[in-house]
Parts: C-alpha cells; structure tokens; sequence
C-alpha cells in the first residue's frame, strides 16, 4: 500500500512523524506474573496451608479429615503451579510472564490505568498522513526511535527528512543514531525530575555552559568546573561528573546546590552532543513541531476510536499480534488511498 501510494504521488518523503499506541493482547491482567505477584499468592497459599493443618489436628472424624486432606491438595496444587511459573519466570530472564499470551507485556497505557498489551510503533508520512512503517514491541518508546528512523530511511529511500517526536522518546542513544543516519529530528525536550531542579532554576544544569575544548563547564558565577576523566556507568550509557573547589565558599550556593560536601555537580552523558544539536534545533524549528500530533494521531484516531481496533484478535506471540496490526494498517492506507484519488482516478491509474 506504500508503493501504491508513492506511485500516486501521496507519499511526500520529507516530514515524517513518529509515536506509539498500546493494543491490548488476549491475555489478562489475572493471566500476568511478576515475582511480587508470585510471591502473594505464595504466601497466600502457606498461610491457608498452616490453618489446615492447625485444622486437621483438631478434627472429629474421617469425613471432615478426608475434606481437609482434599484441600491440603489442591493447594499444594496450587502451590506447585506457582513454584513453576516462579521458576519459568527466573529463568526467563524477564520482569514478568503472560501465560495465555507470552509475547505481551504488562504495561501502562495512559496516566495510571494498566492493561496487558502490545506497543505499537508507527512512522506516518506528513503529506496526507499515510503510515509507512509499523512495528509491533513489548516494550516502551525510550530506544524505539532509532530502529525505527533506520527502517524510515530504507522505505523512503533517502536521509533528507526531518522526523518528528514526542518527548517519551528523548533519549541520548537514539539521537546518536540518527545523526549518524544524517536524519534531522526533532524531539520534545521532557521536563527536569525534581530531584535534579536547583532551588534557584537559574541554577539549572541547563544554565551552565559547556567548553568543548578545555571539557569544562562554566557556572553563571564564572567559575569553572573540571572532571577527573573518569566515567562512570549510568542507565543510559556512560557520564562524566564536573566540579569545583569554588563552590565551597561561594556565596550563592544555597540558591545552587542543596549537596552538602562536594558541592554541585554536574553530569555530563557520552550522548550530551547528540541531545544539545536536538534542542537547538527545537529552539529554531519555527512551529514545526506542533504539527507532530496532527499528522501522526490521525491514523490512531481512526483505527481506535472510528473503526474499534483498540485490541489485537489473535493470541499467542508477537508474530500474531503484528499480523493483526499489519491487516489494519493495510485496510487504513487502502481506504486512505481511495478517499484521496477517488474511485475513478485510482482505478484509471490502476489500470495503467
């Protein structure tokens, strides 16, 4: 449907945009393990296990001891289900387990309601809002944007686009990426986490800068600050730290840094270049950006709220699950197709 679209001309390969909806999977929360879980129903079971055992002492007869023995059973049963499923689970490597659909993911949809589902990602071309590429995960958007945009530029057949997104996909790894794709992006820059806000926000990291050269930052006092070399090991990739023996005796620092011996410190990531080019292209993108929600919730409005495909029809893996996605996404693009031609122009064209 992408290739006919093209050969229509609707395809405009210069503005693209990027984002992810959840579908739920044919598998229930109750149908879902973590080890917290597991260990509930364990304890829950024990605890059940002991009262019957406390009642088997105390009981009168052979009838009540044959119902209490039936039950010691089947919670052994039980017991036994779990120890499995804990056991499958370790050696999963996983955080967690689905069992009627092993490929889905207890996830949050939206705000804090949850729901045992797939994630969809899909890149939406701007000129008539046309998806050209989806593809079905089980996990969230923060390393998605960089296979994705990979996969873009084969479609497309060019690196001369710019690529919209939101900020859950504000990750240093993925702008790397795309930079070395030599694909402009611009992406929503995510609020600072409290823990990292000065008490003064003049004295945000962001407010410091950075010399390339001498790999030092300057504080808004004018004091500069070094690092040691060393790097150390962070959740997304490698950082560096920057001091300076200055803070100790400067007179703002209250308004700067509530650390109480080594001062303020600032982190600097490997990918710091990659995320900085990324935010000076959002200070410079003259409106560009807002027209992301516009171009590639349009597909997902249809397809969820219109046409009702909020889950995924077949059970078991993801392979399934991106069969499902790809046939609505086949039915969305041919019906997109025909809306825009026109029966008459599409099957002239088709004919040719």
């Amino acid at each position: 449907t992408v290739s006919i679209a093209r050969s229509f001309d609707l395809i405009g390969g210069l503005l693209v945009a990027g984002d992810s909806t959840k579908l739920r999977a044919q598998n229930s929360k109750k149908n879902n393990f973590n080890q917290k879980k597991i260990d509930r129903h364990l304890a829950y079971i024990d605890k059940h296990l002991n009262e019957y055992e406390n009642a088997m002492k105390k009981a009168d007869g052979d009838d009540e001891r044959e119902e209490i023995q039936k039950d010691i059973d089947d919670n052994h049963k039980r017991r036994k289900q779990y120890k499995d499923l804990e056991k499958e689970l370790k050696e999963s490597g996983e955080t967690q387990i689905s069992t009627s659909d092993p490929d889905s993911r207890h996830q949050i949809v939206r705000n804090n309601i949850t729901e045992v589902s797939y994630t969809v990602q899909s890149t939406v071309d701007a000129k008539h809002c046309i998806p050209i590429d989806y593809k079905v995960t089980n996990a969230n958007d923060k390393k998605a944007m960089g296979g994705m945009l990979r996969r873009a530029k084969s479609i497309l057949k060019t690196s001369q686009f710019t690529a919209l997104y939101d900020k859950g996909y504000h990750t240093g790894s993925e702008f790397k990426i795309a930079d070395e794709l030599n694909i402009r992006t611009l992406v929503a820059i995510p609020g600072i986490g409290r823990n990292s806000q000065a008490p003064d926000p003049n004295y945000n990291a962001e407010n410091f800068t950075y010399n390339p050269i001498t790999d030092t930052y300057q504080c808004p006092e004018g004091h500069t600050m070094k690092s040691n070399g060393t790097r150390y090991k962070g959740r997304n990739g490698t950082f560096k730290q920057y001091k300076t023996k200055a803070c100790k005796g400067c007179p703002l620092r209250s308004l700067c840094t509530t650390a109480g011996v080594n001062g303020k410190v600032v982190q600097r990531t490997e990918f710091a270049e990659h995320i900085e080019a990324n935010t000076r292209r959002m200070e410079s993108c003259d409106g560009l950006y807002k027209r992301r929600q516009a171009i590639v919730e349009h597909p997902f409005g249809t397809i969820k709220r219109q046409w009702g495909f909020d889950h995924v029809m077949t059970k078991k893996t993801m392979k399934g699950a991106s069969a499902d996605a790809g046939l609505i996404f086949i039915a969305y693009n041919l019906k997109r197709i025909l809306n825009l031609m026109g029966m008459k122009n599409l099957l002239k064209e088709l004919k040719k």
